[in-house]
C-alpha cells in the first residue's frame, strides 16, 4: 500500500493562513505528543473545510518515532553572513500551517488548536497571513514562479518510497520582514534587477540584464550534473501597516537543498556573493521541521 502524504501541503486556492509554533514543556511523554496531534487533525467547528499540516521539530521528531526520522534530518542553525547579514534560529518542538478559504474559520481553528495544546506545549509563535492578489509578495512580485507544476510537486517535496521518512517533507519555515518604504524607491527596472525578472509578468531576465546577485540567480540551485534542484515554496504574505513581509514556507525531499539556497542568499558559500534582495528583507525567525506522512502518524497513533 502507498504511503499517504499530508494533503494540506499540496492544497492549492487557499487564501487564509494561520502559522502556529509550539514548545513541549519539560518531560512530555511520547503517547501525550502524539495523542494530542491526532486531535489536531481532527475537525474543531462544523462549518468550512479547512487544512492542517503538522510537522515536528528534528529533536522532538526523533523522540517519538526513531523508525521514520530521514537520515539528514536536522536543527536550524544561525546563519551569519558578511555585511552583517543574518538569519537567526528560532527551532520550535511543534510547527502547523492552518488553511482555508475563509479567515473566520480558519481563526477558530488556529485557536481549537492552541487549546488542545494547553498543559502540554507553550504557544511561542503566531502569524496570520493572506494570499496577495494573484499570489504576489508584498514587494508586487509573483512568488513561487519556479515552483513545479502539480503533478510533479510530490517527487520534489516527498522523501521517496522505501527510505526512512517516506512520504513525509522537509519543511523551512522563516518570518521575512520587509523595508516596504526602500524598496518602493528604487525603480521598477532597478527592482527587476534585484529579484531578476520582470514585475508584471515573472519572465526571467535574461544574460547580462540578470545580475549574479539577483535574487533569482542565487536561489537557483542545481548538482552536480546541471539540473535543477528545486523546492516547492508555499510561501504567503503577512502585513499590519507598521510591519509586513512574507512568511516563507518550503517542503522538501531533502532539507540539504535549503542549506545551499541560505549559503548562496547570505553569502557563506564559496563565491561569497550574497542575494541583493537580503537588503531589502531580513528574516526574524526560522525552523527546519519534519511533515511525516498520514500514514506514519496513523502507525504511531495510540
Amino acid at each position: 500500500m502507498a504511503t499517504v502524504p499530508q494533503p494540506g501541503i499540496f492544497a492549492q486556492g487557499t487564501t487564509a493562513h494561520y502559522f502556529l509554533e509550539f514548545d513541549f514543556l519539560p518531560a512530555h511523554a511520547p503517547e501525550a505528543v502524539l495523542e494530542c496531534v491526532s486531535r489536531l487533525r481532527q475537525p474543531a467547528v462544523s462549518a468550512g473545510a479547512v487544512n492542517v499540516v503538522v510537522a515536528f521539530g528534528p529533536a522532538l521528531w526523533r523522540s517519538i518515532a526513531p523508525d521514520h526520522v530521514p537520515e539528514s534530518l536536522h536543527e536550524f542553525t544561525e546563519i551569519s553572513g558578511p555585511g552583517g547579514r543574518r538569519a537567526p534560529a528560532t527551532q520550535h518542538d511543534l510547527w502547523l500551517w492552518i488553511s482555508g478559504s475563509s479567515t473566520d474559520v480558519v481563526f477558530e481553528h488556529a485557536r481549537a488548536a492552541a487549546r488542545t495544546l494547553r498543559g502540554l506545549a507553550e504557544l511561542r509563535s503566531e502569524q496570520p497571513c493572506f494570499v496577495n492578489r494573484d499570489s504576489r509578495d508584498l514587494t508586487g512580485f509573483i512568488d513561487g514562479t519556479a515552483n513545479p507544476p502539480p503533478e510533479l510537486a510530490p517527487q520534489v517535496a516527498l522523501v521517496a518510497e522505501g527510505r526512512p521518512g517516506e512520504g513525509g517533507s522537509h519543511v523551512l519555515a522563516q518570518k521575512w520582514v520587509h523595508d516596504l518604504d526602500r524598496f518602493d524607491e528604487l525603480s521598477v527596472p532597478d527592482q527587476q534587477r534585484v529579484f531578476g525578472r520582470t514585475k508584471a509578468d515573472s519572465t526571467e531576465l535574461e544574460g547580462s540584464e540578470k545580475p549574479a546577485d539577483s535574487h533569482i540567480a542565487r536561489v537557483d540551485i542545481r548538482d552536480a550534473s546541471g539540473a535543477d534542484v528545486p523546492i516547492f515554496r508555499r510561501s504567503v504574505p503577512f502585513g499590519t501597516v507598521s510591519e509586513s513581509g512574507l512568511y516563507f514556507v518550503a517542503f522538501s525531499a531533502d532539507p540539504l537543498r535549503y542549506d545551499r539556497m541560505l549559503a548562496r542568499m547570505f553569502g557563506t558559500d564559496s563565491d561569497g556573493l550574497a542575494d541583493r534582495l537580503t537588503g531589502f528583507t531580513r528574516p526574524v525567525g526560522g525552523g527546519y521541521y519534519f511533515a511525516p506522512s498520514l500514514t506514519a502518524l496513523a502507525g504511531l497513533s495510540p
